[in-house]
């Protein structure tokens, strides 16, 4: 979320990053400036008032304990509508809070300068590419049909226990897919990530901390009972461990991981380009998440596009990094790479991570401060990054690996699945 303090104090500025993002409505940054002005306004009123009552209280507790009991009465009369002023005022001041929260909330985080414009991902920015495609001497066959003749993934059975969008991963499939998680945990580790597990439910407070709340409710699984979402990506249960905590400077900056399955309704998504493992409801993840200094977030942002890489090299997959123009970022985001593998068989590039650095949006939201050396304390900023997201990973080992007469296992996992060919 925005601060209204800087907002106030850098118009023009909000509304040339907004144009950036492509926001329909900038008339709320007036609107917002407004309600603030008013509420500023009521909120002195409201002090000097209090500090007015608080002298009279403290007049007339003088004059009674000096025996003064009618010049005591006398101040009473003289200020008996000071109270109902004091509530008319308290409760113009919160309806003036909740206006400015409800529109605050509708405003996406400003994207850096360095933020190509751009309305659609074809004006995404390609920054690196690295790599060739894979070359075959036969037909190259997609993942689902490779996942069919190999027996390894079972999309219809998947649909017959809940309904499309949730595979059922089988024999050297299921190990596959719990090798890539080990790799990936271990990797993390080994670069000084602390790995944790975390809750696959979240509360709405947690759903808004991080900014799903109230942007993306139709797009999460909402436990109507109990008012508690299933997790869209570790990203939320992770980030939310520091809500409303204040660390010290030196405890930056944090470093956590976590594999967790991630749960996303994706209403709307049809056709092929979302077949077979290209997007599901039900999927797997290792999630990257770290808490910054303000003045080296964007330098751990190139660390964390670097690092993911590292893994794309390892697993020797054809990839590709993109800066992503407003138009293509996500509400929350400052900045986002997009790394894309690939595809052989379908000959497209999928997507398998998104790294972003959210400045002080989440973290404004949480309250997650940080108190510097000095003893000033200001909000930290907050990362986060795929480290990777399994089903198109799994889709491009598949599809990239795939000889006439099976698949091999890329060497790095090897050690991890105990087996190298799915034959």
């Amino acid at each position: 979320m925005l601060q209204v303090n800087y907002i106030r104090e850098n118009r023009e500025k909000v509304l040339e990053r907004l144009a950036v993002k492509n926001f329909g409505q900038p008339e709320l940054v007036d609107q917002i400036i407004k309600i603030d002005e008013v509420r500023r306004s009521t909120q002195t009123s409201l002090d000097s008032l209090s500090s007015e009552a608080n002298a009279a209280a403290k007049q007339i507790g003088e004059l009674m304990r000096n025996g003064k009991k009618e010049a005591a009465e006398a101040i009473k009369q003289q200020t008996s509508s000071r109270k109902e002023q004091l509530k008319d005022l308290s409760e113009q001041l919160t309806s003036l809070e909740t206006a400015q929260f409800d529109l605050l909330v509708q405003l996406p985080n400003l994207p850096s300068e360095l933020v190509p414009k751009g309305a659609t991902p074809e004006d995404n920015e390609v920054v690196l590419l690295n790599g060739s495609p894979a070359e075959f001497t036969h037909e190259a066959l997609p993942h689902w049909e490779l996942a069919a003749k190999y027996n390894i993934i079972d999309f219809e059975l998947g649909v017959k226990i809940t309904g499309a969008g949730f595979p059922v991963y089988k024999g050297k499939g299921a190990k596959l897919q719990r090798a890539l998680i080990s790799y990936f945990l271990d990797k993390a580790t080994e670069a000084g990530y602390t790995e944790m597990q975390v809750p696959h439910l979240i509360n709405a407070a947690s759903g808004f901390g991080t900014g799903q709340l109230p942007d993306k409710e139709g797009q999460m699984y909402h436990v109507g009972v109990d008012d508690l979402f299933l997790i869209p990506t570790a990203e939320v249960p992770i980030t939310n461990l520091y809500r409303d905590v204040i660390l010290k400077e030196e405890d930056l900056p944090i470093k956590n991981t976590a594999y967790t399955p991630c749960f996303r309704r994706e209403a709307g998504s049809y056709g092929a380009h979302v077949r077979g493992l290209n997007r599901l409801h039900q999927f797997d993840k290792v999630e990257l998440v770290q808490i910054t200094h303000p003045d080296r977030s964007y330098e751990t942002l190139e660390q964390m596009s670097s690092y993911v890489q590292s893994l794309l090299q390892e697993l020797g997959l054809h990839y590709r990094v993109l800066r992503l123009c407003g138009g293509d970022m996500s509400f929350t985001a400052a900045m986002t790479y997009d790394m894309e593998v690939w595809s052989a068989a379908q000959q497209r590039w999928l997507e398998v991570s998104s790294v972003s650095n959210f400045e002080t949006f989440q973290a404004n939201r949480l309250k997650l401060r940080f108190k510097g050396k000095e003893g000033k304390t200001q909000l930290a900023h907050s990362l986060n990054g795929s480290a990777l997201a399994l089903p198109r990973i799994v889709a491009s080992i598949l599809e990239n690996y795939q000889t006439a007469n099976g698949i091999r296992i890329p060497e790095v996992l090897v050690k991890y699945t105990g087996f190298d060919r799915i034959d």
